[in-house]
């Protein structure tokens, strides 16, 4: 199974800092976030990690490729921990496919079709941090529990959030998880089937690719992965993790970005 990443996307959020150093790249206490990503895709237990990046953004692939001369010279002067931190990195299985145009998630994922095939697939998106990287390991267990259903996480928020974001509309099948039955984009509160909002963590199956392929454009003129997410459940089955705040740490914007870090910190120096 494949973990798809992507990355392409400009970070106009974080300007002007990423016109030169991309949005994935900017670092979380002691890595980039990208990194904390791709190794969460690896312990849920895929085989490889393909990052869906823009041709633009060579320093992530830079990150990920090997780099003897740093690491000589880094040992050389007795730096053997960055030495193994920078050999970790580039040591990791991680492969590069490209969206030429920015047309939206959707079309990020069609992306990389051709390495994915006819096997289910994790999409990670690549501004939230899972820490304990046990999320995906969670979601594949509900999904083989129930004969390969796509698995999505959800997060509770306060109803008066729910306008900003997709939420999903089902019932409770047992504790922590749901079925679908549809989902909603940035619903007004009052008409909002519940309060829990898709967060950014997915596992689906082949057939939500195929859905890509004919997907139209929808909101704000992209192709939308929740487009196919809705074709696709009138097809097949759809469950969702209900996580807790405290399971993921978002980075998408400068305020949320600064609070990982200083969670993450902490979080850090607790275990030691």
């Amino acid at each position: 199974m494949k973990a798809l990443i992507p990355a392409a996307g400009m970070g106009s959020r974080f300007l002007p800092a990423t016109k030169a150093v991309p949005k994935e790249m900017l670092m979380v206490v002691d890595r980039p976030v990208i990194q904390y990503v791709v190794e969460e895709g690896l312990a849920s237990g895929a085989d490889e990690v393909v990052i869906i990046n823009s041709r633009e953004k060579k320093a992530i692939e830079d990150h990920f490729s090997p780099s003897p001369a740093l690491e000589a010279t880094l040992r050389s002067r007795g730096k053997d921990a960055r030495a193994d931190a920078v050999h970790h990195a580039g040591a990791l299985p991680v492969s590069f496919v490209y969206q030429d145009e920015p047309l939206g998630l959707g079309h990020a994922v069609r992306c990389a079709h051709d390495v994915i095939g006819n096997e289910p697939f994790f999409v990670l998106l690549g501004d939230v941090i899972v820490p304990d990287n046990k999320m995906l390991v969670r979601m594949k267990e509900i999904s083989d529990q129930h004969d390969g259903a796509n698995v999505i996480a959800v997060l509770p928020v306060p109803m008066e959030q729910v306008s900003r974001f997709g939420v999903i509309d089902g019932a409770q099948v047992e504790d922590g998880v749901w079925k679908v039955n549809r989902l909603v984009e940035k619903p007004p509160m009052e008409q909002a089937p519940s309060n829990l909002t898709v967060f950014g963590r997915y596992l689906l199956s082949p057939r939500v690719m195929e859905l890509l392929a004919s997907a139209k454009p929808g909101a704000g003129g992209e192709i939308q992965l929740t487009d196919a997410l809705d074709a696709v459940l009138k097809e097949e089955e759809m469950y969702a993790l209900v996580i807790d705040p405290e399971d993921g740490f978002d980075t998408g914007t400068v305020e949320t970005w600064l609070d990982t870090n200083n969670r993450m910190y902490a979080r850090m120096h607790a275990a030691q």
